[in-house]
């Protein structure tokens, strides 16, 4: 890492050591894994205080870009995969536009009855005969989420005989099947994952995730898939913007607001 000039400024010494950091950790100066060096040294490095380093350090922690561990020293974090959990875009777009490469690998798929949980989703008798689609979900070759996906095989019969490493699902129920998903519910909690998901996954057992479970209907409401998700949580992060403007706020907002009558602006 090249030498960087702290500047007296409007911007806190902190946060310069803190950006040039940063900067060179999207660089790849310091490795996954890789430790940096000790608070005395990074001082040293940038001709500042201890506490100056430390509080540079602690942003980055806050991010989740580093892991300071006392008596072993601090290490260079793998990034999260930042995820918009209310956005349209598929796994392979989202992957995509961070300049990584998606790839789904089968891990089961096979017809078997439907439990209950299963039947209550997707509007079918317990019992009834269901497809079990099983892929992981890859980004440059780490796994990132375990995706075990349920649908009924009196709607889509011939499905498992479609090549679903390469294709998307629901562009398959919609042009094979005339069966356009338009709306998901899903419902997401902290887990912690059983042995063979965590296998699957390349995480150890019993490790936190987060568990997605999701209905997708198509717009006139008929259920299709019923899907249950698993999450590395050290490598993925779901981000979700809401609109919390109240109908009370806009009410009381309206007198300040002018009233505008065929174009123009009419004051009260």
């Amino acid at each position: 890492m090249a030498q960087f000039r702290l500047e007296l400024g409007p911007i806190p010494l902190h946060h310069q050591v803190y950006l040039d950091l940063r900067r060179a950790l999207d660089l790849g100066e310091f490795k996954v894994g890789e430790r940096l060096p000790t608070e005395r040294e990074l001082a040293s490095r940038y001709g500042c205080s201890l506490i100056t380093i430390r509080h540079a350090l602690g942003e980055l922690t806050r991010e989740e870009r580093i892991e300071r561990t006392r008596g072993r020293g601090t290490f260079v974090l793998p990034r999260r995969i930042e995820h918009d959990f209310a956005g349209e875009a598929s796994f392979e777009e989202e992957m995509r536009r961070r300049g990584l490469e998606a790839t789904t690998s089968m891990v089961a798929r096979h017809s078997e009855p439907a439990g209950e949980a299963v039947a209550r989703e997707l509007e079918i008798e317990p019992g009834s005969t269901v497809f079990l689609v099983e892929r992981l979900r890859l980004a440059d070759g780490e796994p990132l989420l375990l995706e075990q996906a349920r649908l009924p095989t009196s709607r889509f019969p011939g499905l498992l005989e479609v090549d679903l490493e390469r294709n998307s699902l629901y562009e398959l129920l919609a042009q094979r099947y005339g069966m356009q998903v338009a709306r998901t519910t899903e419902t997401i909690a902290p887990v912690q994952l059983p042995a063979r998901e965590a296998r699957l996954l390349a995480a150890r057992p019993r490790t936190l995730a987060l568990l997605i479970l999701g209905t997708a209907s198509t717009r006139n409401g008929v259920p299709v898939e019923y899907t249950r998700s698993y999450i590395r949580t050290d490598r993925t992060r779901y981000r979700l913007e809401r609109n919390v403007l109240r109908r009370g706020w806009a009410r009381a907002l309206e007198p300040a607001m002018p009233a505008v009558t065929e174009g123009r602006v009419a004051h009260r």
